[in-house]
This record gives structure tokens, sequence and C-alpha cells, in this order.
């Protein structure tokens, strides 16, 4: 899952990528509307965690310009309001939910799963291939009844893959959706990952590369 944070509080907006990387997603952050519009516009991100109050692009142009262009992105607004009014607006402008702060992580945490959840076609809570099984939810991989200690990389690739269902998903669909902006596309940090995926999941191999296309389950 690829989240940006656009929050012109750094250290709040930090604090907010440090919990999300942990939780295990890719996290991009940008502290003025500018910046947070031009990274949304250019990358398929998940859910764009937005706060209202921004300098330069007002937060509700953000948000009303990432509806506009159409996107799959969902919108979590943030703001310091906690009038009814500015919830009307905010959702009237497009955005997808509404949290005023402060806020605790663990509320931010699950209003960004179920917002992901409808960003992306449909995903099942366990994914299953044989004896290797998936739990999304729960984070936790286990093949032969064997848990896997998977990095948040090798999972977010084994997560991709197997709901691809079949469907070969290139290096650079997995470098968009599983690694943040800060990722070199000319590195072989996809083809390293695949590697150390396929030594976790041992024997029969699940992994098949196909050439010059990308990899499928």
């Amino acid at each position: 899952m690829r989240v940006l944070v656009i929050e012109d509080d750094e250290e709040l907006a930090e604090t907010v990528a440090a919990g999300l990387r942990q939780a295990r997603m890719a996290v991009d952050v940008a502290v003025d509307g500018e910046a947070g519009l031009a990274r949304a516009l250019v990358h398929d991100y998940d859910v764009v965690v937005l706060d209202r109050d921004l300098p330069g692009v007002h937060g509700d142009e953000v948000c009303a310009r990432l509806v506009a262009a159409g996107g799959r992105s969902r919108v979590l607004m943030l703001t310091g309001a906690a009038e009814n009014e500015d919830l009307v607006d905010g959702l009237g402008l497009g955005a997808d939910d509404y949290l005023t702060k402060p806020f605790a992580f663990a509320v931010l945490l699950a209003r960004i799963t179920a917002l992901a959840r409808r960003a992306q076609p449909s995903i099942p809570p366990v994914l299953e291939h044989g004896d290797l099984v998936l739990d999304t939810a729960r984070r936790r991989a286990q093949r032969a009844g064997r848990p896997l200690a998977l990095r948040p990389k090798e999972f977010g690739v084994l997560e991709l893959l197997l709901a691809a269902e079949g469907r070969v998903v290139s290096a650079e669909e997995l470098l968009e959706r599983v690694w943040d902006e800060h990722a070199d596309p000319f590195t072989h940090t996809v083809k390293i990952t695949i590697s150390r995926l396929r030594a976790k999941l041992g024997d029969p191999p699940v992994i098949q590369t196909v050439a010059k296309a990308g990899y499928r389950i």
C-alpha cells in the first residue's frame, strides 16, 4: 500500500509517516500544497492524507484538483476544526473521509486501511495459493503451516503477486506500488527482493520470472 501525507507540520508529518511505515506501508511526505499536489498527480497512491489548512495551495484546492484529475487515490482530509460545516465542506469537495485533530494514530491507521480497500479492486483478507497463505489483515504469512518472517517490501510484493491471480506484474508496477518515491528505478531492488522472497518461500518455487515482462504466481 502506498500513501502520501501532505501536512505542513513537519514533526506531525514525519511521526505519522514513521507509524505508517511500521505498518508496512510505503509513505511519501510533502509539507505544502503545491509539492503534495505535484506528487499526487504523478504517483499512483492508494490514499492521500491531506491537511486542510496548507500553505501555498490550500488543502481544499488540492482535494478538488485530485478529484477532477479522476485518479483512484482516496483522500482522507485532516483539520483542526470540528464544526459540522467544515465536515460538510470537506466531503463536498470530494474527500472520502474526514478526521479532526488531535487524533489517535490507531484511528488514522484504521481509516487509511479502510480507504485503501476502496482504492483498488477488492482483495480478500486472506490470499491463498496451494500451501501458501497470506493474511493481509494481520500482516502474516505462512507456507505449509510454517510462519514466514517477511520484511515489509517482501510482504508487499507477495501480496501484489497473489492478488494478481496469475497475471504478470511488471517490475515497474511493483516498484510503483510497494516502494516510495526515494526508490531508484535503475537499481536491482525489485530483483533482489524477489530473490530474498523466493529463498524464504522455499520449494517448490511459486514465483515465476517472465522474460522482459515481470513476475507472476
